[in-house]
């Protein structure tokens, strides 16, 4: 039995697997901290196993993580109905350039990619922890339901089943008409200049007219606790934001445009601190969405990878 302290080649093969179980649980969780907790739980049941029992590392461990993250799912529900307003997922800035994966995990795929956007994941709320699994295993990352059957000890036609509920559930998250990359950070910098401006025609040329914006504050920070809908509130109420952050005084407001969660959002910081991210959806040309994370405790995270970075760009 091999279940002493683990090889440096034990340990390097679990690193190696990392990223990616991270990846997942933070698809399953919406969490960085939750995912990052799963992983390294798992961590701990791979040092006190039999290792030389376990014939596929890989599928061993993904095992492990779905279903520590299936049993957190379930005690964090309980928290998320009595949260103060809308729960949204933290928000991730994309990893340092070469560098090694985030909390994202491998973003190689469009799959991959868009399995992480914040109106997706919002949705995959929706989802019973079951469906969540299935979806986030075959879509983000291609597991055949023969082995997801394996992994969440049901039957194949069971899985099949789950993941046929899950895309009819999140079917309206999905980005149709997704702007390529370039077209989508000039549409978050011309989003981005209008509201610095003040300028709500050309703030609301970039939102579409059935636009809808939400705000986590989690009830520690003020913030809107209801879905604001619709091309003139959404504008109003942005450009109200950018207001009273001029009213704060010259320089002590700053935004800046990151890749958070695989795309273009703005990063407003008040006095050097993160004071909250906003990560729209588009398509086409036009913003279709937006999330709003002011909650400090979501921000953290991100305050710190933004500040590692060093790389923040953008208007101010």
């Amino acid at each position: 039995m091999s279940t002493g302290p683990m090889a440096s080649g034990e340990v390097a093969e679990f690193e190696a697997l990392r990223p990616r179980l991270t990846g997942i649980a933070y698809r399953m969780l919406g969490e960085v901290q939750e995912a990052e907790d799963a992983v390294q739980d798992a961590f701990l049941r791979w040092d006190g196993t039999d290792r030389a029992a376990v014939e596929e590392p890989r599928a061993w461990l993904t095992k492990v993580v779905t279903n520590l993250c299936l049993n957190r799912l379930n005690s964090a529900r309980a928290r998320r109905e009595s949260y103060i307003g809308p729960w949204l997922p933290e928000p991730v800035p994309a990893a340092a350039p070469g560098g090694p994966p985030g909390a994202l995990g491998p973003l190689e795929t469009v799959q991959q990619r868009d399995s992480v956007s914040l109106a997706l994941l919002t949705l995959m709320e929706s989802l019973t922890p079951a469906e969540r699994a299935v979806f986030v295993l075959r879509e983000a990352f291609g597991y055949p339901h023969r082995e997801i059957a394996e992994i969440l000890e049901v039957s194949e036609a069971s899985s099949r089943q789950l993941h046929r509920r899950a895309r009819r559930r999140v079917a309206s998250a999905e980005r149709r008409f997704a702007p390529g990359d370039a077209e989508w950070r000039r549409l978050v910098e011309r989003f981005l200049d209008a509201a610095i401006r003040g300028n709500l025609p050309d703030l609301e040329r970039i939102l579409a007219e059935d636009v809808v914006s939400w705000s986590d504050g989690g009830g520690k920070v003020s913030s809107a606790r209801r879905p604001i809908t619709g091309r003139s509130r959404v504008a109003r109420y942005l450009l109200g934001l950018a207001r009273r952050g001029g009213e704060l005084g010259p320089g002590l407001v700053t935004a800046t445009i990151e890749e958070v969660n695989g795309v273009p959002a703005v990063a407003v910081r008040i006095g050097g601190a993160l004071n909250s991210i906003m990560v729209p959806e588009a398509s086409g040309d036009r913003i279709t969405a937006l999330f709003v994370i002011v909650n400090p405790d979501k921000l953290a995270f991100a305050d710190r990878a933004l500040s590692h970075s060093g790389e923040s760009s953008g208007p101010s």
